[in-house]
């Protein structure tokens, strides 16, 4: 045997050995308990470990190797999402999981899983310790008015040291959740009650505070029950996605049931909340709401906020965190015309209860817009692209189909027949879409020429170009952007500022994501005798390929950086590529060859100069920067009072601060509360009060620069 087998193999024997000697540790000398009627298959599981092991280092766009250093981040993603509120595990546990630390590796090869065994295992055993003590500190009851303080960022939050740490924490965990499910149940009672600013003593309600302690303390068992009832099949899909999650963000693996919800989603046919949710950590969290939808609509869900729990209109809150996605997902979706209401936690600090009508989304919503602003004799354009949509299905078909580019083309000819000087274009928002949607729109405002270079896994670099010399709008333009930005209209984007075509204006950067993904098979490959002989395996969602500028720097991680950087409500999140786990980095290729715009356009420093002085006299854009100081020191604020008069006073102070948004227009006011909702509001109206909007104008109406000090902001 060769030195370097005897490695190998003496490596493969540690990690057998850690394997076994924890699970015995875990389990009495037994492996992984099945539930009850599970139907769990040992050689497909391996089959699918073998599988990744091999295609995720060969197709993904990386070629990361499986080492000890992918073996350490697939271990802390699965950590995370194991207990992601630790609320669960003890230091000791997490202790004996990290045997696992550098041997995910070892264990894909093998396709001998036992870290997902052995997770699974621990996190019952606490699961059920916790049910076992809830009922005993609700007999002990709480003091309301004690204050006493609980750390609510996971990140800041170390894992509870012993079972009386344990305990203390969900201790202060109930009483907060009394307190709030106490103050619901005031509101809904005693909507007439006059007690303004002040906390409401329980002692006068005692019927209340009574309900609200059989409230949490039924949902929590529930909660507790739901969560033991999760398959060790469940267990395995969750390890098989963090590993596949190490490679970056943007990669999953979508076991049979995940996968039939992306098909579903993908078709646009579900009714819900028309929300784009993510599972980060184990927990559920916004990443955009969808143009036209039940939760624009509303107003009050945002991206980056996470949701903690589901209820039905009169139904009992349902507990997702440590929740699946697809399970989540089940909860919120229902029927058109019916009422979910979303407990919330804002990244800026609070909880609130968002009730939503669910609706099918209305697609009218979804398409390009276009409206006429008139200052004096001088018309202006304004050009809402909310998303590049396309309908594949539809082509492939042959059927009549509807996108971006023609819609685009259609409200572009209607405002060049108004006469416009110059045009703002909105991408403020845009998740992206079809690639050949943004090269083909680029083309709208160019003469021809490269508009992005795609590279592959394999190190090739195709340049997608707009091959019409033909330019249908030729004057002044300015685009709007924000850190929801992201793909294929950060592609338009970054063109337009190549060519130094548009002016872009917008926060810090946009999201920057900047790779491409494929479905996989795992079916695929399967010789017929395999493919016969097991259930499906599911799929991989890859990255395989990455977006890069034709000035060559990448659209990846940095995303596009405006030539005027304007506050924003959102600065304060950290939402963006850079914030996700493993994202891939920047970096840069070649530039092409191309030809700068030598038309009409916006002379960049003078602009520059003119909007930094526009801004600084704008009262809607100090405001907006007030508001996101504030949402930010709040949002450092993690280790909350829980006491009756701390979180009653918390509770007015947010509500205030909703209120004063709204009323500044820093807030959509489509909830239950307004007379008009945002949708129904014509896009003239909305554009009148946006101060974004109103910038761009002003730099388009003196676009030589000329008297711009003179010009106040809104």
């Amino acid at each position: 045997m060769t030195p370097c087998t005897q490695r190998l193999f003496l490596r493969y024997l540690c990690v057998v050995f850690y394997s076994c000697a924890l699970l015995l540790s875990l389990s009495g000398g037994c492996l992984a308990r099945k539930a009850p009627q599970e139907v769990f298959d040992d050689d497909r599981n391996q089959l699918i470990a073998l599988i990744l092991s091999q295609q995720l280092p060969a197709q993904h766009f990386s070629h990361q190797p499986l080492d000890d250093t992918f073996s350490r981040k697939a271990f802390d993603l699965y950590l995370r999402q194991l207990d992601p509120r630790k609320r669960f595990l003890l230091q000791e546990d997490v202790r004996q999981l990290n045997a696992f630390a550098v041997h995910v590796d070892d264990e894909l090869s093998r396709g001998n899983v036992v870290l997902a065994d052995a997770g699974m295992e621990l996190l019952n055993d606490r699961i059920r310790l916790v049910d076992g003590f809830v009922d005993a500190i609700f007999k002990q009851g709480f003091d309301f008015s004690a204050r006493e303080y609980l750390e609510v960022e996971p990140k800041k939050l170390a894992y509870a040291e012993n079972r009386e740490a344990l305990r203390e924490r969900w201790r202060l965990m109930l009483k907060m959740q009394v307190i709030e499910t106490y103050f619901d149940l005031f509101k809904e009672k005693n909507k007439s009650h006059a007690e303004k600013g002040a906390p409401i003593d329980p002692s006068r309600y005692p019927a209340e505070i009574g309900e609200a302690i059989k409230k949490v303390r039924e949902s929590i068992h529930r909660s507790l029950q739901r969560l033991l009832k999760q398959t060790r099949q469940d267990h395995y899909d969750r390890y098989f996605d963090v590993v596949t999650r190490a490679f970056d963000p943007h990669s999953d693996y979508l076991a049979p049931t995940s996968k039939e919800d992306f098909d579903i989603q993908m078709s646009g046919s579900l009714e819900g909340i028309g929300a784009l949710l993510r599972e980060d950590e184990g927990l559920i969290k916004v990443v955009r709401i969808i143009p036209g939808s039940a939760a624009e609509k509303q107003g009050q869900l945002q991206a980056e906020d996470t949701i903690l729990a589901v209820a039905e209109k009169d139904g009992e809150p349902v507990d997702i965190s440590e929740m699946r996605i697809r399970e989540a997902v089940g909860y919120i979706r229902g029927p058109k015309g019916t009422e979910v209401r979303l407990t919330v936690q804002k990244p800026g600090g609070g909880k609130l209860v968002i009730p939503i009508t669910r609706d099918v989304v209305r697609i009218e919503e979804t398409y390009v817009k276009s409206t006429v602003i008139r200052q004096g004799k001088i018309a202006y354009g304004y050009l809402r692209i909310p998303s590049f949509y396309r309908d594949f299905t539809a082509q492939s078909n042959g059927e009549e189909i509807r996108n971006v580019t023609d819609d685009t083309l259609e409200e572009l000819n209607s405002l060049k027949r108004q006469k416009i000087k110059g045009l703002i274009i909105d991408l403020r928002n845009n998740g992206g879409g079809a690639l050949t949607d943004a090269v083909q729109i680029s083309g709208l405002f160019l003469p021809g020429g490269p508009v992005v270079q795609v590279k592959d896994s394999q190190g090739t670099i195709r340049v997608l170009e707009d091959d019409d010399p033909a330019v249908d709008y030729n004057g002044e333009l300015i685009v709007l952007v924000n850190q929801f930005s992201a793909s294929a209209s950060e592609i338009l984007a970054a063109a337009l500022q190549d060519y130094g075509r548009a002016f872009i204006i917008g926060g810090a950067h946009t999201h920057g994501k900047g790779t491409v993904q494929a479905m996989m098979d795992l079916n695929r490959n399967l010789p017929l005798f395999q493919l016969q002989r097991y259930e499906d395996l599911g799929a991989l969602k890859l990255t395989i390929q990455k977006f890069y500028r034709i000035n060559g720097g990448s659209t990846q991680y940095k995303g596009v950086e405006p030539d005027l950087v304007v506050p924003s409500v959102a600065d304060y999140l950290e939402s963006g590529e850079k914030y996700l786990d493993y994202s891939l980095p920047w970096d840069q290729v070649g530039a092409v060859d191309f030809i700068r715009w030598s038309g009409e356009r916006l002379p960049e420093e003078q602009t520059r100069r003119a909007g930094e002085r526009w801004v600084l006299d704008s009262q809607a854009f100090r405001k907006i920067k007030q508001e996101t100081e504030k949402a930010k020191a709040r949002a450092k604020q993690t280790n909350v009072a829980v006491s009756l008069d701390a979180m009653w006073r918390e509770r007015q102070e947010m509500e205030q601060i909703r209120k004063e948004a709204k009323a500044s227009g820093l807030l959509p006011d489509g909830d239950e509360d307004d007379a008009t909702p945002a949708e129904e509001k014509k896009l003239d109206q909305l554009v009148a009060t946006d101060p974004y909007v109103q910038l761009a104008l002003c730099l388009l109406k003196d676009g030589d620069g000329v008297a711009m000090s003179a010009v106040k902001g809104p």
